[in-house]
């Protein structure tokens, strides 16, 4: 058995939080048929997801791993680091079991905004905003323009099973072998994660996950029938300049949107 921790809250709103709706071309634009990057590592890391509920640290951490990545080069995210932002941002004590309750995902991304996401040698402080979850385009756009998309998901037990050697199914797909337990949505709670490529846009054409320290494949009907919410990071520091990277008025409007968000919740 491989020890792999859930901690994703219920998706929540917050008054005039950041939304993508304000990148109109971006959001608007037809995302690319299929996004192929097993050419890239993005180097995910279990960052403590294994002992503590702390997904939604881990997948801040492992957002920026992604887009250094897609850049050509590497930052360092320790356990340590990521266990203090888990900290900070949802009241985890260390040593007290009863406060790991795991975060939800727009008040971990709003503390990451305003205070930061300490790695190695440096604090990195995100742009964000939410997206339509049933927006699939969407999400594909987010992925091929902001590197991953960062995902709140209601997770199956029949996503949790493991094979004699401790390893998930190879896919999660909706048609799951019933000896492999309950395929209801959340029946084994809620986790984050990231969405990394996509090899096509149909409902069996497989995406690949960023979770647990690893890759984990998917179809698409399964992030359909999975996902609560959805969110884009922009570390502008570190993304590399492409033609499906939000520019413009579209980068502007996102800054503006976070601003004002800061503003009003001060």
């Amino acid at each position: 058995m491989t020890n792999r921790k859930l901690g994703c809250r219920p998706a929540e709103h917050r008054p005039g939080q950041p939304s993508l709706s304000v990148m109109r071309g971006f959001c608007a634009r037809q995302a690319p048929p299929r996004l192929i990057r097993d050419h890239i590592d993005p180097a995910p890391l279990m960052l403590g997801n294994d002992v503590l509920g702390d997904c939604t640290s881990a997948g801040i951490g492992n957002h920026v791993r992604a887009t250094a990545a897609l850049g050509g080069f590497q930052v360092d995210v320790t356990t340590a680091q990521a266990v203090t932002f888990y900290e900070r941002s949802t009241g985890y004590v260390p040593g007290n079991p009863s406060t790991d309750n795991g975060g939800v995902e727009v008040d971990v991304l709003t503390d990451a905004m305003r205070y930061g996401y300490a790695v190695t040698n440096q604090t990195l402080f995100p742009l964000w905003g939410s997206a339509d979850p049933s927006d699939l385009n969407g999400i594909r756009n987010i992925a091929a323009g902001l590197s991953a998309a960062y995902l709140g998901v209601q997770l199956a037990a029949s996503d949790m099973w493991e094979d004699e050697a401790g390893a998930l199914a190879p896919v999660w797909d909706t048609d799951a072998p019933a000896g492999h337990g309950d395929q209801t949505p959340g029946s084994a709670g809620g986790h984050c994660l990231l969405l990394w490529d996509y090899a096509g846009t149909a409902d069996t054409d497989l995406v690949t996950l960023l979770t647990w320290g690893t890759t984990q494949r998917a179809t698409w009907r399964w992030v359909r029938s999975r996902i609560m919410e959805a969110h884009a990071l922009a570390w502008m520091q570190l993304m590399p300049a492409t033609g499906l990277t939000p520019t413009g008025q579209d980068r502007d409007a996102l800054i503006a949107a976070n601003a004002a968000y800061l503003h009003g919740a001060a």
